[in-house]
C-alpha cells in the first residue's frame, strides 16, 4: 500500500495511491491498515506534502556503502559501526517541492533509502527489528560541503530547510534487503547502486539506534547513500528513484540571500 499526504483545497490530506489516482484515507496509519475512501484525482494535479507530518526525529546514517566511504575524503576508513547523525524534522520537503540553497560553494545530492518507523521501539532484537517499520520511501540528503567540512560535524551542513527531501509516497509492502537506488540529476545518472550494498542493513540499523534512542511512530531513518554524490545548482532537477517505491523528484532554487 503507497501512502501519502497532500493538499486537498489547501487542507493537508491523507491519502492512499494505487494506480497514480488518490484515495481518501481513513484511520491511523500507526494503528492499522487505513481504509480506502473516495477518488481524489489524479496524485500528481496535487501539491504532495512530506509523507510524515511530525517525526519527533530524523536518524541518519552516514557512511553506510563502502564506495561513498572515501568518494569526499580518501582518509576515511571504512566504519565498524553505523556513524550517526540528526537532521531537524523543518529540513522535510515534499516530492515536487523546491530545494532552497542557501550561500555555499557545493551543496550535494545523496539518494538514500528511508525507513518509517511504525511503532514504538525501545532496544528492540534485530530479527525483529523490521516489525517496527510501517514502509519505506525515497529520500534525499542535501548536503552542504563547505560547512560540513568546517564544522568537522554535519548537523548545520545537513539541517537547512528543505534540506531533507522524502516522497512521493510510504511504500508498506516491500523488502528492503536488495532494491536499486539511483539518482538523476537533470536525467543523468549519477548514482546508482543497491541496497544489499549497505555495510549496514536496515534491520541491524533499526535495532542499532533503538539501543541509543527510542523511536517513535512516524520517526524517520535514512539508511546512507552510495557511490556518486555530486553538487547541484539553481535551476536543475534532482531525482531519486528506488525500486518498488517510485521517484521522488525536486527542483533546485536559491534562497533569496545566495548570490
Amino acid at each position: 500500500m503507497k501512502l501519502a499526504r497532500i493538499l486537498v483545497d489547501g487542507t493537508p490530506t491523507a491519502v492512499v495511491v494505487e494506480d497514480g489516482v488518490a484515495y481518501e484515507a481513513h484511520g491511523d496509519w500507526f494503528v492499522g491498515e487505513p481504509r480506502r475512501g473516495r477518488e481524489l484525482g489524479l496524485f500528481e494535479a496535487f501539491t504532495v506534502l512530506p509523507p510524515v507530518e511530525r517525526p519527533s526525529k530524523i536518524v541518519a546514517v552516514g557512511l553506510n556503502y563502502a564506495a561513498h566511504v572515501t568518494e569526499n575524503d580518501p582518509s576515511r576508513k571504512i566504519p565498524d559501526e553505523p556513524v550517526l547523525f540528526l537532521k531537524p524534522p523543518s529540513a522535510l520537503l515534499g516530492h515536487g517541492g523546491t530545494i532552497l540553497l542557501p550561500p555555499g560553494n557545493r551543496i550535494d545530492y545523496e539518494a538514500e533509502l528511508c525507513l518509517v518507523i511504525g511503532r514504538r521501539a525501545q532496544r528492540v532484537p534485530e530479527p525483529s527489528a523490521l516489525d517496527y517499520v510501517l514502509g519505506y520511501t525515497c529520500g534525499n540528503d542535501v548536503s552542504h560541503r563547505d560547512l560540513q567540512y568546517k564544522d568537522g560535524q554535519w548537523v548545520r551542513g545537513k539541517g537547512f530547510d528543505t534540506f531533507c527531501p522524502l516522497g512521493p509516497w510510504i511504500e508498506t509492502e516491500l523488502d528492503p534487503s536488495d532494491l536499486a537506488i539511483v539518482s538523476r540529476l537533470n536525467g543523468e545518472p549519477r548514482q546508482n547502486s543497491r541496497t544489499s550494498q549497505m555495510l549496514f542493513p536496515p534491520a541491524f540499523l533499526v535495532s542499532f539506534i533503538s539501543q541509543v534512542m527510542t523511536l517513535e511512530p512516524g520517526d524517520v531513518i535514512m539508511t546512507g547513500t552510495p557511490y556518486g554524490v555530486g553538487p547541484m545548482v539553481p535551476g536543475d532537477v534532482i531525482e531519486v528513484e528506488i525500486e518498488g517505491i517510485g521517484v521522488l523528484r525536486n527542483l533546485v532554487g536559491a534562497r533569496e540571500d545566495r548570490r
